[in-house]
């Protein structure tokens, strides 16, 4: 063995253990870094994270794509909701600002499951929503794996009052719209629909003659959240109905007769009455209008009639004139037709 052989097997025997130093470094990196990855992005809380991630972006097709999201009918059906819900409210366009996203707790419990909590900012707003996921494997034979037990979607459950139309963060729907054919027209109408949670919504109706002022809805749990627009009559419908009602009034007091033929005011007189009787208007009733069963009804108002008319006394044959007020009241109930005409009727 010469001299030369000796330095060569020293020189392989520390290239082998600095390789294997390395090879050790990197392995120990490596597991450090699955465990890194399995502890942030591949645990239960970086699986949710995900999801409220897609929704900021307002990534609807990414939220929809994590396991457990879809609400299947058999789960609708065990949670007493209809089946078969309309998804028109699963669009990245309805989703408000969902920002400073933080994880408040990761509690495990039996069988790989976990009960995960977020603090956010809904449209500024501080909210808070809970999500129960579970391990179900692994992945590239290293990385976690998660579904959701319980879908975050929601149910929003829409119930409009007199009307059948509403608008929510800016997108317009009929609650007719996925009603049975031969649905009957009703005075109010409901609807439910398949939403994304957490959200912020923004309801309102605004209409020729009917508005509902705006509702905000956060909306931080999965399963039914109720919701009920009031879409009442505007200064528009009112100044319909009373410019009509002060019409048809107007028409009555043109009769030249004590008991002007269908309509709310008259008078009787007992002395003989000498020429036609003049009719006008005092006062008109002030329309008010609340929604009843199935109209707007204007409750029993008071208004004021005028009569001059002149008249002789049976008993001494005096000439007198007749100038007064005459009282009366009138009540109404209104519809919208479907031209947007409305019908009155005076009771």
């Amino acid at each position: 063995m010469t001299i030369g052989d000796g330095e060569s097997r020293r020189s392989l025997r520390r290239a082998i253990i600095a390789v294997s130093v390395i090879a050790a470094l990197l392995l120990g990196a490596l597991f450090a870094a699955i465990g890194s990855l399995n502890r942030e992005v591949y645990s239960a809380g970086g699986f949710v994270r995900q999801y409220l991630d897609a929704l900021a972006r307002h990534d609807q097709a990414g939220a929809l794509a994590m396991p457990g999201v879809e609400l299947t009918n058999a789960r609708l059906t065990e949670d007493g909701l209809p089946q078969n819900l309309p998804s028109t409210l699963l669009r990245g366009s309805v989703l408000g600002e969902l920002s400073d996203i933080q994880l408040r707790s990761d509690t495990a419990g039996a069988n790989g499951r976990h009960t995960v909590v977020y603090d956010f900012l809904l449209d500024g707003n501080e909210s808070t929503m809970k999500f129960a996921v579970a391990r179900t494997g692994t992945f590239a034979g290293v990385f976690d794996s998660w579904r959701f037990t319980t879908s975050p979607l929601a149910v929003l459950q829409v119930t409009v009052l007199h009307e059948a139309t509403f608008t929510v963060n800016g997108l317009t729907l009929d609650t007719r719209a996925h009603a049975a054919p031969e649905a009957p027209v009703t005075f109010s109408n409901q609807a439910a629909y398949l939403a994304f949670a957490p959200a912020l919504y923004d309801f309102t109706h605004d209409s020729t003659l009917l508005t509902a002022p705006k509702q905000a809805l956060p909306v931080t749990s999965g399963g039914a959240t109720d919701v009920t627009i009031d879409a009442m009559p505007n200064k528009r419908f009112i100044k319909q109905v009373q410019t009509e009602l002060n019409d048809f009034l107007e028409a009555c007091a043109t009769q030249t007769v004590l008991q002007p033929s269908n309509c709310p005011f008259g008078i009787e007189i007992n002395d003989q009455v000498q020429g036609l009787p003049a009719w006008s208007i005092a006062s008109f009733p002030v329309v008010t209008l609340a929604a009843g069963q199935n109209t707007f009804e204007m409750p029993p108002t008071v208004g004021q009639a005028h009569i001059v008319v002149d008249v002789r006394s049976l008993f001494d044959g005096e000439l007198t004139t007749r100038d007064e007020d005459v009282p009366f009241t009138v009540a109404l109930s209104v519809t919208i037709r479907p031209d947007g005409a409305l019908a009155i009727q005076l009771h």
